[in-house]
């Protein structure tokens, strides 16, 4: 008897209650792999309790996943991810003390910048979209080298500052009519931007107009100075002018013959050679072309103001309108003339 219940219950085990618990569905993904399925907009409704940076999602780029990098140095090209690349681009251009919301406009303008370089570069490096050069496209640094270069108490924090940045405008681009814009910036305006039309061969772009900025000259690139002996200054005309030759005798031997509209130099005379100013700039190591001279004895002193071509965003000018409550978007929209703020993939 005993044989037999035991046999009825094995039965029973065997045919029911095994194919009922196997049916049971099983859960075997992890708590993080179920975060990253969550789609872009059902992330962003994330309880406004967590801190910004813990809420972004890593935006999933349709075309523009990678982006492929020449080390100028090296002549290698390395294959990145886009917002992996713009750590390092936006730790190299910009001071990670600025203002995030300065921070953020850096990302979203290296973003398009690069993008834009993308598109209408091909060719120009080969096998590599864009380059670590800041003479020629704009800087990059890697996550070790530039950690190497803070304070080790402020390193960590600063690169973290620089992620959130990238990641919180991730997939953000700047547009004119509906195409990625040549997204120029520079350092320290001087108050006022330039027209792309006044340099670069009398380029227009239609959203590269002079505008001004408040606040610009709270930082040190603001001012600089440069004097040189008369022979110095001759000198340094000459290594592109080798015929120049100027009398200092003469009371108009160097003149500024034509300003921008922004107030820079456009065309300047040094004895008997007209010259741009942005060629001035070059040959004399100006910080710009915004500049005055005086000749005092055998010295002549340019008085310089601002930092860099001055076009686009100035960074500076982004961190003064950051200081008075502007966020990234308004930044942005400030220094460009009439674009709009879209995700890239909705190209």
């Amino acid at each position: 008897m005993k044989k037999t219940i035991s046999y009825f219950l094995g039965f029973m085990f065997l045919f029911f209650v095994i194919p009922v618990v196997c049916s049971i569905p099983q859960n075997t993904k992890s708590e993080n792999e179920q975060t990253t399925e969550v789609s872009a907009t059902e992330q962003q409704n994330v309880s406004e309790d967590k801190p910004e940076q813990e809420q972004v999602k890593k935006y999933d780029y349709e075309k523009y996943k990678t982006i492929r990098l020449l080390h100028t140095e090296s002549n290698q090209v390395e294959e990145l991810g886009i917002d992996e690349y713009l750590y390092g681009v936006v730790s190299s251009e910009m001071p990670a003390s600025y203002e995030i919301e300065a921070l953020k406009a850096q990302a979203v303008v290296a973003r398009t910048y690069t993008i834009y370089q993308a598109i209408h570069s091909s060719g120009k490096h080969e096998n590599a979209d864009i380059c670590d050069s800041f003479a020629c496209c704009q800087a990059w640094i890697s996550k070790e080298e530039r950690l190497s270069k803070w304070k080790p108490e402020e390193a960590e924090n600063n690169w973290n500052k620089i992620v959130n940045a990238v990641d919180t405008t991730s997939g953000k681009i700047i547009t004119y009519n509906k195409e990625p814009i040549n997204a120029f910036f520079h350092s320290n305006s001087g108050g006022v931007t330039e027209s792309s039309l006044n340099i670069w061969g009398g380029i227009d772009y239609p959203y590269l107009k002079s505008v001004e900025t408040a606040g610009e000259d709270g930082y040190s690139q603001y001012n600089s100075e440069v004097k040189l002996s008369k022979q110095e200054l001759l000198n340094k005309i000459k290594t592109k002018y080798p015929d120049c030759e100027i009398d200092y005798s003469q009371e108009n031997c160097i003149q500024i013959l034509e300003n921008t509209t922004s107030g820079r130099i456009k065309t300047i005379k040094f004895g008997n050679k007209e010259i741009a100013g942005t060629e001035a700039r070059t040959l004399l190591g100006l910080k710009s072309t915004n500049f005055s001279f005086a000749i005092n004895g055998e010295e002549i002193t340019f008085s310089v103001k601002g930092y860099g071509h001055g076009v686009g965003m100035s960074q500076t000018g982004a961190d003064s309108l950051a200081k008075s409550g502007s966020n990234y978007e308004e930044i942005i929209k400030h220094f460009y003339t009439n674009v709009e703020i879209i995700e890239v993939n909705s190209l």
